[in-house]
C-alpha cells in the first residue's frame, strides 16, 4: 500500500523514476521557513476553535520552532520520497509528537498550504527589495549633497541638449525607483490575501476562523 498523501488507491510504492520526475524539495526547501510561519498560525487558530487544545497546541507550535531550526542547521535530512517541504516538516512532526501531529492538517489542504507558502514567500521577497531600494535611494541624495557644483551634460537624441546640475541626474534616478517601489507596494496588495481556509478548494465545515489565521 502506497504511503503517499495523494497514494489512498495505491497498491504498490512509487517508481523510483516517479518520486526523482515529481520530486521538487531542491526548490522549496526555501519555503520552510514560511511553511513553518503559516502551520503555527493555523495551529493557533484551531486552537481558538476549539479543534485543538491549548497544550496540543503549545505542542506543536514549539515542535516547528525546532523542525525549523533543524533544517537550518542541515539536520533535517531531505528525503526524495516525501517530495517536498511540506511533507518533509509534517512527517518530522508526526514522528515527533504522533497523533498530535497529525492534527495540524485539520480543515487544511495541501492546496491551500503551498498557496499560503507562495504568498508569504513572495511578500517576504518584496519587502526585501523595497528596503535595498530605499537604501539605494538614501546613497544617491546623500551623494546630491556633494555633486551640488558639478555640472553634466544632458542628452536628447543621442546628442548633448543642455547641462544638468549632477544632483538632478542622481535625484532623477531616486524618482526611477520610486516608481519600481510603488509597483512593488502594488504587487504587495495583492499577494498579501491568506489563502488558508479554502482547503482543497471550496473551503470547510468545521467552524475555522480564517482571519484569525490571516492576522
Amino acid at each position: 500500500m502506497s504511503k503517499k498523501a495523494w497514494g489512498g488507491r495505491f497498491q504498490e510504492p512509487t517508481a523510483p523514476k516517479v518520486e526523482a520526475f515529481t520530486e521538487s524539495i531542491r526548490l522549496d526547501v526555501r519555503l520552510a521557513e514560511v511553511d513553518i510561519r503559516g502551520s503555527q498560525a493555523h495551529a493557533r487558530m484551531l486552537a481558538r476553535v476549539g479543534l485543538l487544545t491549548g497544550d496540543e497546541c503549545q505542542r506543536i507550535v514549539q515542535c516547528l520552532d525546532q523542525i525549523g531550526q533543524d533544517i537550518r542547521e542541515g539536520r533535517l535530512p531531505l528525503r526524495i520520497e516525501h517530495e517536498d517541504i511540506h511533507m518533509h516538516i509534517e512527517a518530522a512532526l508526526i514522528e515527533r509528537l504522533g497523533d498530535v501531529g497529525r492534527k495540524l492538517h485539520t480543515a487544511r489542504s495541501r492546496n491551500d498550504q503551498v498557496a499560503t507558502d507562495l504568498k508569504l514567500y513572495v511578500r517576504d521577497a518584496i519587502d526585501r527589495v523595497d528596503r535595498l531600494l530605499a537604501e539605494l535611494q538614501t546613497a544617491f541624495v546623500e551623494r546630491c549633497g556633494k555633486d551640488l557644483d558639478i555640472l553634466l551634460p544632458a542628452y536628447t537624441h543621442l546628442q548633448r541638449a543642455q547641462p544638468v546640475v549632477a544632483a538632478h541626474y542622481w535625484l532623477a534616478y531616486c524618482e526611477k525607483l520610486e516608481r519600481d517601489r510603488q509597483r512593488l507596494a502594488d504587487c504587495r496588495r495583492r499577494v498579501n490575501v491568506c489563502p488558508l481556509g479554502a482547503a482543497a478548494l471550496a473551503g470547510t465545515t468545521l467552524p475555522i476562523d480564517r482571519r484569525q489565521t490571516a492576522h
